[in-house]
């Protein structure tokens, strides 16, 4: 199936950027993570990797070009030849009575390298209401953050084409911002493009009644690595009441998890024994001592071509933990964030917006010796100095990772420290 490539948005406040260069011809064969073509925002240059394997074709973009975020700019097709698609209009299907209004499209941004759509949770502003450029018009729930997106443009919000719930493809129109106020705002579903439905009264909570609204999520295969995908947000939560999202995976629940599934949730873990609950809200420790500190030479040296020590930081962290992943690396009171891709190119990890699947706490110029502050949102690491080598701690909930890839986790990222060059065998 084709996969149309669309114009990143590599920041909250993007709302174009220039393509520098291709860096794969029209024809060419490409693989899922080759990068594809460089991309120049207000705050940097950065290599943007094909999200699917097949061939680049129907490239409508070219170097120099200043591009919309979300508009499409190539495909990759299953083939070098195959032949350009009609264009999709946003006015097929409809009834002529509920055509849409015309205006600046409005499309799901593309929050993190890897995000294919995104979850509408809400909408923030009524059909029909003006908005301006930097008013919050809806938010948005992705596998690693739940965010708000500003309305990007003003006008009047004259038509919505989704509804919560609905998992929208990254560069699909979600709304419709007119210069006019709209006599009649448009609201659709995203799934038929029909007007969507007018609010029911309270229903009952029969298990067939909740079935019939839950929308309709593909299900999503246990990664490999054992990672349980959810949300920021739910996962928060569920550590707050302590529910463990393993009780998901067992009734066969599709991944990713969202807050959706938190109803679902709290009945499978009413029943789970009290101590399970227990040990889900106390999470676990893991401390770890490398004989020296291979890393801070290693950054020193390479600092002229791969970049700063907190994005090697990060890199090797990430790698550690199973790429493509976000870290935030938190040092003197401030915290940087990290996209760390696949594979082993550390020059290849650029900051991001994104929330992160890791927390660093980098205390090396403090004097402590051993911490134990638990897990937040996430698991966390935390470096240490310890005489002419390195104190580790991950400490980390079960819901965060098993125990085994917690142990892995600490180990490989222990051995990175100790002799960086590891990293790039």
């Amino acid at each position: 199936m084709p996969h149309e490539v669309t114009m990143p948005q590599l920041g909250m406040a993007q709302d174009a950027g220039k393509i520098v260069s291709w860096l794969k011809a029209p024809g060419d064969k490409v693989a899922k993570g080759d990068a594809l073509f460089e991309v120049e925002t207000d705050k940097a240059t950065m290599e943007v990797e094909a999200q699917a394997s097949g061939f680049l074709t129907h490239v409508r973009a070219q170097a120099g070009e200043d591009v919309p975020v979300g508009q499409a700019i190539a495909r990759i097709s299953e083939s070098a030849e195959e032949d350009e698609a009609p264009a999709p209009s946003a006015t097929a299907g409809p009834a002529p009575d509920d055509a849409l209004p015309e205006g600046r499209e409005i499309t799901m941004p593309q929050l993190g390298m890897a995000q294919d759509s995104g979850v509408i949770v809400g909408w923030l502003v009524e059909p029909g209401a003006q908005v301006g450029a930097d008013d919050l018009l809806f938010e948005v729930e992705t596998d690693k953050a739940t965010m708000e997106v500003p309305a990007g443009a003003s006008g009047y919000l004259a038509a919505t084409l989704a509804e919560s719930g609905d998992d929208v493809p990254v560069g699909q129109a979600v709304a419709i911002i007119s210069a006019e106020k709209p006599e009649r705002p448009v609201t659709r579903a995203m799934a038929k493009g029909a007007p969507a439905p007018a609010p029911e009264p309270e229903a009952s909570s029969s298990p067939d009644h909740e079935a019939a609204e839950k929308p309709a999520v593909p299900p999503v295969a246990t990664p490999a690595s054992g990672r349980i995908l959810a949300s920021p947000k739910l996962r928060r939560v569920a550590l707050e009441m302590g529910l463990d999202l393993e009780q998901l995976v067992k009734a066969g629940h599709p991944q990713p998890y969202h807050m959706r599934d938190l109803g679902a949730l709290e009945k499978l873990s009413a029943s789970a024994p009290e101590v399970a609950r227990q040990a889900v809200a106390q999470g676990f420790r893991l401390e770890a001592t490398t004989a020296q500190d291979g890393f801070a030479p290693f950054a020193a040296s390479v600092a002229d071509t791969l970049g700063d020590a907190e994005a090697l930081l990060a890199g090797l962290a990430g790698a550690s933990m199973g790429a493509p992943c976000v870290v935030a690396v938190e040092r003197f009171g401030a915290q940087r964030t990290f996209a760390v891709p696949e594979g082993r190119r550390l020059s290849a990890v650029t900051e991001s917006d994104a929330a992160p699947d890791l927390l660093l706490r980098d205390l090396r110029a403090s004097a402590l010796c051993s911490v134990s502050l638990g897990a937040v949102d996430v698991p966390v690491l935390t470096l240490l100095r310890k005489g002419d080598g390195l104190s580790l701690t991950l400490e980390a909930a079960p819901h965060h990772m098993a125990a085994a890839q917690a142990i892995a986790l600490l180990s490989e990222f222990a051995g990175r420290m100790e002799n960086p060059l590891r990293h790039l065998l």
